[in-house]
C-alpha cells in the first residue's frame, strides 16, 4: 500500500549525497539478508520485516524530512531482532561490519590504485598496457581476454559506478528493469550474430592464430563452420547463429562429388585398360564444370558413344560417387554436432552457444545436407545422447516443403519424426505476415533466420533488409508485472485497473530502457576494429571490410538491433483485471494492446533515431526468478501474479494453466507479429511423439496456420540410469539392451564410466 510520507522524505547517503526514499530498497536488503541464511523461506516474512521497518519510520520520523542510511540499516537490525530473526539479523549485522571495513579499505588506501587498474583493463588497448599482453595466447584487446582481467563481478560493477547513468544503474538493482549482459558493457561487445559463411569460404579466414584456406570438401566445409562460430563466439556476449546451413554446406558437398567422381573413374579406367584410350584430363575439365552433382550422363557421351563397356563405366562411377558423398555429408554433418557439443569457447568456459537455420535449399546438393544433417541428430552423439548444440531450426515454406506435393516435403516429414525424438529441430515459419513480406524471390539471405534462443534481426532502416551479417547489438528488460501491481486490482487498493496510470509508467519504463540502451550502443561504437579481430577483421558483421584502422564503429553497427524486452505478461493481466490472456478474450484484448502499444514505441524510436529498435518477448527464464524475488519482498505473495518462483515467459500462457494445443498456439500466434526482435511459443506434449509423426505434423501445421514465427515442440525424453544413453527409451533401452523391469545396482548407477562422463 502506497504510504504518502515516504513521498517527502530523503536520505543522507554516506557520501553526502541526498535521494529520495525508496521503500523498493529496504524490501531488497531485507530479502538479501534471508537469502544469506536460509536457502527457502516464505516471502511473507520478508515483507513483514519490510513493514515494521516501515512503520517504525513513519512513526519516529515524522516530523523531519531526511533520515541517514546507517540509521535506516540500524532501523533493519532493530526489527529484526525484536522479531526474533536471530540469524538473519547476525548475518545482517556482520554483512555491515564486512561493508564497514571494505570500504574503510578501499575508500583509504585502495581507492586510487584499483580505479586506476580498472582503467587500465577497460579502457586502454594492449599496445598502451602491459598487463594486457602478459599471455601470448590470450588477446589483450579482444573481449574474451578482458573478460579474463576483470571478473565478472568486477566488471559489473565497475560499469555500475563508472559506465552507466546512475539512473539506470539504480533501475536495474531495484528490478526495475534488467540490463542483460552487464557485464560485457566495459568490453562493447554486441550480442549475437547470422554468420555470413559463403564471404568467410570465398577467400579464406583468419581466427588470429592462423589462416584456414577456402574449403575444398563437405568435411572442410562443416569444420569450418564449426570454427567460425567458436571464434566469433569469443567476441560477443551471446550465440551464434547460421541463417542458412544448407545453401551454405552445398558448394562443400559438390566439391566432394566432383573428386570422387575424378578418382572413381581414374580408378575404374585404368583397371579395365581404358584410361590410355581416352583423353582423361578433358574427362576431369568436364567434372569441374559440374553444376550439380545430377546431371544428364550424356555430358560424357563423347567419351563413350562407341563403347558400351565404357558407358556402364561411367554410369557406374557416378553411383559410387554419388554413394560415396552421401556418406561423406553424413559424417561430415556428425562431425559438425559432436564438435559443437564439445569444443570450447571463451578461454574454455563454455561450450559455444550456436543454432543452424535450413530446409529450404532444394538442390540435390542442399537437400543432401538437409537429409544428412537430420539423421545426424537423430543418431545423436557417442553414446546416443541428445545433441544439445546446435540448436537447429527446419525453415518451412509453402511450394517448398510444406505441402505434399512440394519438393522438399519428404525432408519436413524426416524433421517432424527427428525432432519427434530428439526434440530439434524446432521451427520457423517464412510464410507468416511479419517474414513473408521480406522474402525476395531466389534470394536466401532475405529469408529469416532465428537464433536458438528466439532472437531475429531482418528488417532495416540502415541499409539491406537481409539476415547474414547481422546480430543483436543489446537487449534490457521491463519488469512488467511490477507496472501491473501498482495500477493493478491484485493489491486490494482499487476495484479497477488504472489504466492511465499504468500506461504512463510503462511509457516511462521504455524511454528509460530507450535512453540506457543509446548509452550502450555509444559505448560499442567507441571501440574500434582491433578490438573484434575476427567479428569486424575478418568481415563477418555486414559492411565491415569497410572499416580502416581507426574507424569508429557506428557505420557497421547500426545495422544491428536495439531491442526492448518484456517478461510476465500473464501475471501483469492478473494484476490488472484478475485474468491472463489464456482465461478471457478480455484479458487477450488488454495482453494485445499492451504488447502493441509497447511495439509501437519501438517503431517511434526507429524513425526519431535512425535506428533499428525492436521489441523482445524475453527468452530469461533466470530473470523471471529474478524479478519475482524482488517483487515477492515489496508486496508480499500475491495469489497468480508472485506466488510462483517465477513470471511466466515472455508473452506465453502458463505453464500451470491447462489448455489444449490449439488454444495456446492461437493465444500466443498473435503476439509473434508485434515481438519483431525475436518471439518462440512452446507445445508440451506427452508421450512418445516417436510412434505418432502425424499428430506432431499436426501441431507444426497449428502453428502454420496461426501466424507463429518461430515455434518448438517440448516432450519427454528418457535418460537410461546406467548406460545414459538419452532418447525415447520404451520397454528396452536401444543402446544397452536394459529392460524397463530390471532393478540397477547402486555401484552401477554412480560408477562414472558406467553412465559415459
Amino acid at each position: 500500500m502506497e504510504r504518502d510520507f515516504f513521498n517527502d522524505l530523503v536520505v543522507v547517503k554516506r557520501s553526502g549525497q541526498r535521494v529520495n526514499f525508496n521503500p523498493v530498497k529496504i524490501a531488497i536488503a531485507v530479502k538479501k539478508a534471508f537469502d544469506n541464511v536460509y536457502e527457502e523461506y516464505d516471502e511473507k516474512n520478508v515483507n513483514k520485516v519490510k513493514e515494521k521497518v516501515l512503520d517504525y519510520i513513519e512513526k519516529n520520523y515524522a516530523d523531519r524530512k531526511t533520515i541517514g542510511v546507517e540509521d535506516v540499516q540500524d532501523i533493519i537490525e532493530e526489527v529484526l531482532q525484536k522479531l526474533k530473526y536471530n540469524e538473519v539479523y547476525e548475518s545482517f549485522k556482520n554483512y555491515r561490519e564486512r561493508r564497514a571495513a571494505s570500504r574503510e579499505a578501499f575508500v583509504v588506501k585502495q581507492q586510487h590504485k584499483f580505479v586506476k587498474a580498472i582503467e587500465s583493463l577497460g579502457l586502454k588497448s594492449a599496445t598502451e598496457e602491459n598487463s594486457k599482453r602478459e599471455n601470448a595466447n590470450v588477446d589483450g584487446d579482444g573481449p574474451m581476454g578482458t573478460m579474463l582481467h576483470f571478473g565478472s563481478t568486477v566488471s559489473k560493477e565497475f560499469a555500475k559506478a563508472y559506465l552507466i547513468d546512475n539512473k539506470y544503474a539504480r533501475a536495474h538493482d531495484e528490478g526495475v528493469i534488467h540490463i542483460h549482459d552487464l557485464d560485457f558493457w566495459a568490453m562493447g561487445t554486441t550480442t549475437c550474430m547470422q554468420i555470413d559463411l559463403n564471404k568467410l569460404f570465398k577467400t579464406g579466414f583468419s581466427t588470429g592464430h592462423g589462416y584456414l584456406r577456402t574449403p575444398n570438401s563437405i568435411a572442410s566445409y562443416s569444420a569450418l563452420a564449426a570454427i567460425a562460430i567458436q571464434a566469433n563466439q569469443n567476441e560477443q556476449h551471446g550465440g551464434q547463429s547460421i541463417p542458412a546451413f544448407d545453401y551454405y554446406m552445398a558448394p562443400g558437398v559438390l566439391k566432394t562429388f566432383r573428386k570422387e567422381y575424378k578418382q572413381a573413374l581414374s580408378d575404374l579406367l585404368e583397371f579395365e585398360g581404358f584410361k590410355e584410350l581416352i583423353p582423361f584430363d578433358k574427362v576431369v575439365e568436364k567434372i569441374d564444370k559440374l553444376e550439380s552433382i545430377e546431371f544428364d550422363m550424356n555430358t560424357f557421351e563423347e567419351f563413350y558413344k562407341e563403347n558400351d563397356r565404357l558407358k556402364e563405366i561411367f554410369e557406374f562411377a557416378y553411383k559410387e560417387a554419388y554413394n560415396k558423398t552421401d556418406r561423406s555429408t553424413y559424417q561430415a554433418m556428425e562431425a559438425f554436432i559432436h564438435n559443437l557439443n564439445t569444443m570450447h569457447s571463451r578461454a574454455g568456459a563454455q561450450v559455444p552457444f550456436s543454432s543452424v537455420n535450413f530446409g529450404t535449399d532444394t538442390s540435390p546438393e542442399g537437400r543432401m545436407v538437409i537429409k544428412n544433417y537430420l539423421l545426424a541428430t537423430d543418431a545423436g552423439l557417442g553414446h546416443g545422447e541428445t545433441p544439445i548444440f546446435p540448436i537447429s531450426i527446419f525453415k518451412v515454406k509453402e511450394g517448398v516443403n510444406y505441402n505434399k506435393e512440394d519438393p522438399s516435403y519428404d525432408l519436413f516429414r524426416l524433421a517432424c519424426r527427428v525432432s519427434a525424438k530428439r526434440l530439434f529441430p524446432n521451427f520457423s515459419f517464412l510464410d507468416s505476415s511479419f517474414n513473408k513480406p521480406y522474402l525476395v524471390k531466389g534470394d536466401f539471405t532475405t529469408e529469416v533466420g532465428y537464433m536458438g534462443c528466439r532472437t531475429r534481426v531482418l528488417g532495416n532502416v540502415c541499409g539491406p533488409e537481409v539476415t547474414p551479417g547481422r546480430g543483436n547489438l543489446s537487449f534490457t528488460s521491463i519488469n512488467l508485472p511490477r507496472i501491473g501491481l501498482k495500477h493493478g486490482i491484485a493489491l486490494g487498493e482499487r476495484d479497477k485497473a488504472d489504466m492511465k496510470g499504468f500506461y504512463e509508467e510503462l511509457d516511462e519504463t521504455i524511454e528509460l530502457v530507450k535512453g540506457q540502451l543509446l548509452q550502450r550502443f555509444e559505448c560499442q561504437c567507441s571501440k574500434s576494429r582491433n578490438n573484434f579481430k575476427f567479428l569486424l577483421g575478418s568481415h563477418v558483421w555486414l559492411n565491415s571490410e569497410k572499416l580502416d584502422e581507426g574507424s569508429k564503429l557506428r557505420t557497421v553497427l547500426k545495422h544491428g538491433t536495439l531491442s526492448i524486452g518484456f517478461i510476465g505478461l500473464a501475471e501483469t493481466l492478473k494484476a490488472l483485471i484478475g485474468e491472463h490472456h489464456g482465461e478471457s478474450e478480455k484479458a487477450q484484448k488488454l495482453g494485445l494492446e499492451i504488447i502493441k502499444h509497447m511495439r509501437e514505441k519501438c517503431d517511434e524510436y526507429t524513425k526519431e533515431y535512425n535506428l533499428n529498435f525492436t521489441l523482445l518477448a524475453t527468452p530469461a527464464e533466470g530473470l523471471s526468478g529474478r524479478f519475482v524475488g524482488i517483487d515477492r519482498s515489496i508486496y508480499g505473495k500475491i495469489k497468480g501474479v508472485t506466488d510462483r518462483e517465477y513470471y511466466t515467459n515472455s508473452f506465453h500462457v502458463p505453464v500451470y494453466y491447462k489448455t489444449t494445443v490449439k488454444h495456446k498456439i492461437e493465444v500466443e500466434g498473435k503476439y509473434h507479429k508485434y515481438t519483431n526482435a525475436g518471439h518462440i511459443s512452446y507445445i508440451e506434449l506427452d508421450g512418445d511423439t516417436v510412434n505418432n509423426i502425424d499428430a506432431f505434423e499436426s501441431v507444426v501445421r497449428i502453428m502454420h496456420d496461426n501466424d507463429i514465427g518461430y515455434g518448438a515442440i517440448n516432450h519427454p525424453v528418457d535418460r537410461d540410469p546406467v548406460c545414459g544413453y538419452v532418447g525415447v527409451i520404451k520397454d528396452v533401452c536401444p543402446r544397452c539392451g536394459r529392460h524397463e523391469c530390471e532393478g540397477v545396482e547402486m555401484e552401477k548407477v554412480n560408477c562414472y564410466d558406467c553412465i559415459g562422463r
